[in-house]
């Protein structure tokens, strides 16, 4: 019943003038969104980067109809590379793509994202800095991972996201575990049916331990995206068993979301990135984050709570 409440205030004109002017929900959404232009992305990544902390930075849309708007996803990710690299930020920042946002949902839609990225991924070669390439819901992780194969052919350094609720994602780490292969796992966000995903929190943990302890024993580079000071905590005995120096891996939190543990790992000479969205299309992207999972609302309150 929460789930369709939020799903339905995601597409409220009403409901979205209620929380960009309310004072407590609009600061909400300051501290977890940040912004609705680009400037504001790279104003974010320079406050960031005075911090010791890395970005990984993503001009919000999915599930992009029209080609148009496919096209304009990409112009503003380029847009964004270029504020980036004449920051000065392009070491400190790369970009995060959907495919659903350049166009994958379309008819014919795989080979129009798939040259989106390629000029993304060539602007942010040329920027001096990488792209990941997120992943959505379970229904398009074989084409996500085939545009993956794609860019790499090219741009080997592309990082891909897997999701450990996902019963599949275990063999997909021994898959993109190789040299030099860069990967974020998260536990996901995205609702999926009991045959391809975990449907309690505790078998999607031990899922995301099984997936880590392939990735810091692999030759790629993990990224370790969790807020979860147990897994925080295995991530770093993990690194030390696999004898990982630090650089070799990083760690990846979403931006608002605990920064003081984010200012401590980095203080302890970890490498961490911080995910940074930002765009006009902020309000749909929370209220289904919050959706996809409603336990989430809690969380994010406890977080501007300061309990995070």
């Amino acid at each position: 019943m929460l789930r369709q409440v939020l799903l339905s205030a995601s597409r409220s004109t009403k409901v979205k003038n209620l929380v960009e002017t309310a004072p407590v929900t609009s600061a909400l959404v300051r501290r977890f969104v940040a912004g609705d232009h680009a400037f504001d992305a790279v104003r974010a990544t320079e406050h960031l980067a005075a911090q010791g902390l890395y970005a990984t930075v993503d001009h919000l849309g999915e599930d992009t109809l029209d080609p148009a708007h496919a096209e304009a996803a990409c112009v503003a990710c380029l847009m964004l590379l270029s504020r980036l690299r004449d920051a000065g930020l392009a070491r400190n920042a790369e970009v995060s793509v959907k495919l659903s946002a350049l166009g994958g949902a379309l008819p014919g839609g795989a080979a129009l994202a798939l040259r989106h990225a390629r000029n993304i991924c060539a602007a942010a070669e040329k920027a001096g800095t990488t792209v990941t390439l997120d992943m959505e819901d379970h229904t398009t992780t074989d084409a996500t991972l085939e545009t993956l194969r794609a860019l790499r052919a090219d741009y080997p350094w592309v990082g891909a996201v897997l999701q450990a609720s996902l019963r599949r994602t275990e063999a997909d780490c021994r898959d993109l575990a190789g040299e030099g292969s860069r990967v974020r796992l998260c536990k996901g966000a995205y609702r999926a049916p009991g045959f391809a995903a975990f449907t309690t929190r505790a078998d999607v943990d031990l899922s995301y331990v099984r997936c880590l302890k392939i990735l810091m024993a692999g030759a790629g580079y993990p990224m370790v995206a969790t807020h979860d000071p147990r897994l925080v905590e295995l991530a770093g005995m993990l690194a030390a068993r696999n004898r990982r120096a630090p650089g070799s891996y990083e760690y990846q939190m979403l931006y608002g979301v605990r920064p003081a543990e984010q200012a401590r790992l980095a203080a302890r000479g970890e490498r961490v990135r911080i995910y940074v969205p930002y765009g006009d299309q902020w309000y749909g992207y929370l209220v289904r984050r919050l959706a996809e999972r409603p336990a989430n609302l809690a969380f994010f309150l406890r977080s501007v709570a300061g309990r995070h």
